[in-house]
């Protein structure tokens, strides 16, 4: 047991509870994901385990939250960016500031050993020898490429490592934390929407780091195939209550489905009992040869009534959206010839784009943060300006734009004057009619748009789309902020819709079960692919292997070049064959040698007190590494 929660309670005001009872235990290695509506209590759970937040006591005060011994919790909240003047390279060091103090003590000592003699020399000694060994245990002497390996994972790569944290966006600031927050390493990592600020390629290098983490996950995301990935157990937050699944988000899915469907059956099976022994008591009840039997009846219908199963609840109702157009465009919709897309200071992000879509295509735009993507969806319908190239529309197209920030909106505006503004013939009730679709109701509509969630804001651009009736839609991350529902809700509506569909997103569930071919857009370079992710990533999969096998083609030919020949060249190149692998021979054994060498001269006190002379061993250490690596495969390629 790492973590454990036992008769967790928390209420709001008016003693109104949003945990009611929770049990919950977490063991060490599990990666669990945390599910539930929005606004159903997930982040006040987690603030719980990670003791930001105190639960409430009940009557009975038996209420509690257990952490196993020595054990450390380490929690990124939900757009949580780090807050810091300092430079990033001093933050990102930090958890490695007991290490960092090993280090210093052994230069120390190291330094201050030639001037002890007896006892005082063998303590030093012995010191010395407890730290380096701990040291090096630890990996202290790869310490850099730790950083520089999380870094470039989380997109990185390329970061001036001297900048101050302050002069990062926040989105950048929330990923420099999760970088930090990786390289502490927890034992319990609990991470609220880990991927909101990531781009593929990060998410599933976080996905494939998490995966193979010592130390235990809960994260709350609404990233379905984050979840299907990562998981091995999903616990859904629901009435107040949790319940545990096995599996990945998808089980998770299909075990409450059958779930749901079991409890109906039996309710059902349980109300045909009540009724069949309500009729047999009032039929018996007053005649004196059967009303013993009817007594009998009356306690198994109590007994069915107290103990039997609870009706199943109604999943609530997600959103309805529907999109629909009047006016079927040509077959050409649209063109992009050689143009450069630029952003507003004039940087070109991409040079000579090109590409056409066909009506009723459903295409998917991907790439990593920063290339280009929203910007090409913004030229495509004016609000970039293009200085080269040429782009046409066809005759009798109608677009509608969602921009993921939702600045299409006016946040003065109330959320039903945000409709009656741009459709002013709408009567009151069609408006309420409209939101309520897609469940914004009650005094929320007389909100400004500026004060609802990100979630609402979407919700309700969709609302405004379904108006619009257009036959080209072009979506810019439309699932950013939306609960698994409304995601769920908004797939069906962008499966149904028959139009033409331009879809910038990183979530992969949504390209999987809406998008039709895919453009992958890379720093110099822009590919199309049919089909939706799955067919992408199978593509994708397909070239890295032909590539593999047209170097080991290539390696083989030059191979049997120099070994194709007859009679005695054939000897000659057998010998020639001979020689090589002796030769292969001795340099391992060389590298072993040098390895060895090197390992022993690093514990040496005066090595360890000359920091120029210790990072060159080092960096010796892991060439002679690599190319004994190197060298061992070779050998066993040609038959050692």
């Amino acid at each position: 047991m790492l973590v454990q929660l036992e008769h967790i309670w928390k209420y709001f005001e008016a003693e109104e509870p949003i945990l009611e009872d929770v049990d919950l235990t977490i063991e060490l290695g599990e990666k669990v994901g945390l599910v539930g509506v929005n606004g159903c209590g997930k982040t006040t759970l987690l603030n719980i385990i990670a003791g930001k937040t105190d639960f409430d006591p009940t009557k009975g005060g038996d209420g509690a939250v257990s952490v196993a011994k020595d054990r450390v919790i380490g929690y990124l909240e939900q757009n949580s960016g780090m807050e810091s003047d300092s430079v990033i390279a001093v933050e990102m060091r930090k958890p490695f500031a007991e290490l960092d103090r090993e280090f210093e003590k052994m230069v120390e000592l190291s330094t201050n050993m030639h001037a002890l003699t007896g006892p005082d020399l063998e303590n030093a000694t012995a010191e010395y020898a407890a730290l380096s060994s701990h040291f090096e245990a630890n990996d202290g002497y790869l310490i850099d490429v730790r950083i520089s390996t999380v870094l470039g994972g989380m997109g990185f790569k390329d970061l001036d490592q001297s900048r101050t944290v302050s002069s990062l966006s926040g989105g950048e600031r929330t990923r420099l934390a999760l970088c930090k927050l990786l390289l502490e390493e927890p034992d319990l990592l609990i991470l609220d929407e880990p991927t909101n600020h990531l781009d593929l390629d990060s998410t599933i290098w976080l996905e494939n780091y998490l995966k193979e983490y010592k130390g235990a996950v809960l994260t709350v995301s609404h990233n379905r195939y984050f979840l299907d990935k990562l998981c091995t157990r999903i616990i859904e937050l629901e009435d107040k209550k949790v319940k545990s699944y096995k599996g990945n988000y998808t089980a998770f899915v299909a075990q409450k489905k059958a779930d749901l469907e079991r409890q109906e059956k039996l309710w059902e099976r349980d109300q045909q009992k009540i009724k069949e022994l309500q009729f047999f008591i009032d039929k018996n009840r007053a005649s004196a040869t059967s009303a013993k039997a009817a007594k009998n009846k009356q306690h198994m219908l109590d007994r069915i009534v107290e103990e039997g199963v609870e009706k199943p609840k109604k999943p609530k109702r997600p959103p309805r959206i529907k999109l629909e157009y009047d006016i079927e465009p040509p077959k050409e919709v649209f063109k992009m010839e050689n143009c450069d897309i630029t952003v507003g200071d004039g940087k070109t992000l991409i040079e000579s784009l090109s590409f056409e879509i066909r009506r009723g295509e459903k295409v998917g735009i991907i790439g990593p943060n920063g290339i280009g993507k929203s910007s090409i969806l913004k030229t495509m319908i004016g609000i970039n300006p293009h200085s080269r190239g040429r782009i046409s529309w066809a005759m009798n197209v109608k677009t509608a734009y969602f921009d993921q920030k939702n600045e299409q909106l006016d946040p003065m505006n109330t959320v039903i004057d945000e409709v009656h503004k741009r459709y002013p013939l709408m009567t009151d009730q069609a408006v309420r009619t409209l939101l309520g679709s897609v469940l914004l109701t009650g005094d929320d509509v007389f909100k400004p748009v500026g004060v609802i969630s990100g979630g609402e804001k979407t919700k309700l651009s969709f609302a405004l789309m379904s108006l619009k009736r257009a036959n080209v839609l072009l979506l810019d991350e439309p699932t950013n902020h939306l609960d698994a529902d409304t995601c769920e809700a908004l797939e069906g509506a962008l499966a149904d819709y028959t139009g033409t569909m331009v879809l910038v997103s990183h979530d992969r569930y949504l390209l999987n079960k809406t998008v039709s071919r895919i453009i992958e857009v890379r720093p110099g370079s822009v590919r199309e692919y049919r089909g939706n992710y799955d067919a992408y990533m199978e593509e994708k999969s397909k070239e890295q292997r032909l590539e593999s096998e047209k170097q080991s083609a290539e390696k083989s030919q030059k191979t049997e070049k120099k070994s194709g020949y007859r009679t005695r060249e054939m000897r000659a190149a057998e010998v020639k064959k001979k020689q090589d692998l002796k030769a292969l021979e001795d340099s391992i054994a060389s590298l072993e040698r040098e390895i060895s060498e090197i390992e022993e001269a690093l514990n040496q006190p005066e090595v360890a007190s000359d920091y120029v002379k210790m990072t060159e061993l080092c960096t010796r250490l892991e060439e002679a590494k690599n190319e004994l690596e190197a060298k061992m495969a070779e050998w066993v390629e040609t038959g050692g």
